[in-house]
């Protein structure tokens, strides 16, 4: 296993074009303390990965931090994947054809040296929606079908549904559907693109208007620091970063059982790092692509540094993948 301390972040393309990060953004502040801590972190974009023959390569750029804030070094240069001890794969969805891509590449990674989180068999293999229901006793009641009536027979047996497409974030295409709407047809075919495409229908939790808990999993376990994501104006969901919108969410008894349930599995999986959704004890969404944690609102509510817990626990569980010291060039 190899001990350097190169470490490489696959960021979404929006976030590469508006480089520096702020304060919102996960990355910044895992990236931040990796830079605090002695980490030589370099970034790139999905479509800057690349196969020469068996070799995953990339096109990547340095980063520096000065007064608190992450740069970039504009000058591009060529890496093998290889070379690097710890990769985090992070761009948001949609997991399109291009993502997909992206996962192969990182497949000719040399596992036996370089660790990566999520890995890319297990991003390729468990969809956010549909991953709940390998915890069918944790899941709403729910189907997966681009079907119009099979849709609405869950409608009229459930009266109120939740419709969400299988690999799109920020509470895009989700909709709302009572048994009395009279737009029934219409959201069902605009959902489903006239019946092409299948859609991920929950049976809907009441729960929802005390708002979803962001649960923190990482490395095996779940965090006792939780933000619930209320919903927005008139909205039934949370689609709007604003702090009104996101409050304290500690974990009552149900959620903190649920590390038990399902630690095991993801591991396993190759899950290392997701966001949990919650409602009613029951988890919605697994999010494994680019998880938030929340961490400036989980600061601010708990008056902690959630970013220096959550990166012991990732260079912990670097550690037992890799076998890399928990700390590297710090004195």
């Amino acid at each position: 296993m190899k001990t350097n301390n190169k470490i490489l972040f696959i960021i979404d393309e929006l976030e590469l074009k508006y480089f520096e990060f702020n304060r919102l953004v996960t990355n910044f502040w895992l990236i931040k303390g990796f830079i605090e801590r002695g980490f030589d972190v370099l970034i790139t974009v999905k479509n800057l990965l690349y196969l020469d023959g068996s070799q995953p390569m990339a096109k990547i750029y340095e980063t520096s931090l000065k007064d608190n804030n992450i740069f970039k070094i504009s000058k591009m240069r060529t890496i093998c994947l290889n070379e690097f001890n710890t990769i985090f794969m992070r761009p948001d969805p949609p997991v399109d054809i291009d993502y997909i891509n992206a996962t192969y590449i990182l497949s000719y990674v040399n596992e036996q040296s370089t660790f990566i989180a999520n890995s890319p068999k297990a991003l390729r293999d468990y969809n956010e929606k549909l991953y709940i229901n390998k915890f069918p006793h944790l899941a709403p009641k729910n189907i997966v079908s681009a079907n119009k009536d099979i849709i609405k027979e869950f409608l009229f047996n459930e009266h109120e549904i939740i419709i969400k497409p299988l690999n799109r974030c920020f509470s895009s295409g989700v909709f709302y559907l009572h048994s009395k709407d009279k737009n029934i047809n219409a959201i069902i075919d605009t959902a489903t693109n006239n019946g092409k495409t299948q859609v991920m229908v929950q049976k809907f939790l009441p729960g929802i208007s005390e708002g979803d808990k962001r649960l923190v999993f990482i490395g095996g376990e779940i965090f006792k620091y939780a933000v619930r994501k209320v919903a927005t104006n008139n909205d039934f969901k949370f689609n709007e970063h604003t702090s009104a919108n996101l409050i304290k969410g500690d974990l009552n008894e149900k959620e903190k059982l649920i590390e038990k349930e399902i630690a095991t599995t993801l591991i396993n999986d190759g899950v290392y790092m997701a966001g949990l959704d919650v409602i009613d004890g029951k988890i919605i969404e697994i999010n494994i692509t680019s998880p938030c944690f929340f961490i400036n609102e989980i600061n601010s509510i708990y008056d902690i540094h959630f970013e220096d817990i959550i990166l012991d626990k990732i260079l912990n569980t670097m550690e037992h993948a890799a076998k890399i010291p928990s700390s590297v060039g710090v004195s």
